[in-house]
């Protein structure tokens, strides 16, 4: 008998620690996950992440006040982000590595959807990263979450060469 009452007293323990272990659980999990992306790990490995520096980027940072006329004319990509979305940070050296790849033939630029509210609900971008390319003020085509760089070089050539 004393056994048994053993195994219900370590029964009882664990049923009313248990949701101490679930908060202990998630705590782990996102200290596992701001570490993983602070010290980019977050990519396959098969690249390293390239941080670029406001001043060597060639990214254009753009706000609602100049939003619209910035995408009028030729070919833009717009990466709409937040500074606290995980997958913006992975997206981030991606766009920058577009952008030295496509030079002057299209402009790449981002949004921070918290500071410019009124651009990304004007295109009811309701995830993010959201990637739109526009043609001459028109949104032409959409990406949803991080993109590759060869899929986002690809999608600028199609749409630079159209007439």
């Amino acid at each position: 008998m004393k056994s048994n009452s053993n195994h219900q007293s370590t029964e009882n323990i664990w049923s009313k620690t248990r949701p101490l272990q679930i908060a202990i659980l998630v705590i782990a999990v996102a200290v596992g996950s701001v570490m993983i992306f602070n010290n980019g790990q977050a990519n396959s490995g098969s690249e390293a992440i390239a941080y670029v520096s406001d001043e060597d980027s060639k990214v254009v940072n753009l706000t609602d006040a100049v939003f619209e006329q910035s995408i009028a004319e030729g070919v833009t990509l717009v990466d709409f982000w937040a500074v606290w979305c995980p997958p913006c940070r992975i997206q981030n050296p991606i766009i920058e590595q577009v952008a030295l790849e496509i030079g002057d033939r299209a402009k790449i630029a981002k949004v921070d959807v918290d500071h410019n509210p009124r651009s990304a609900g004007a295109y009811r971008v309701q995830n993010i990263p959201t990637l739109i390319i526009f043609k001459d003020g028109q949104p032409v085509q959409r990406f949803v979450g991080v993109q590759q760089k060869q899929t986002l070089l690809a999608a600028l050539e199609s749409h630079m060469q159209e007439s």
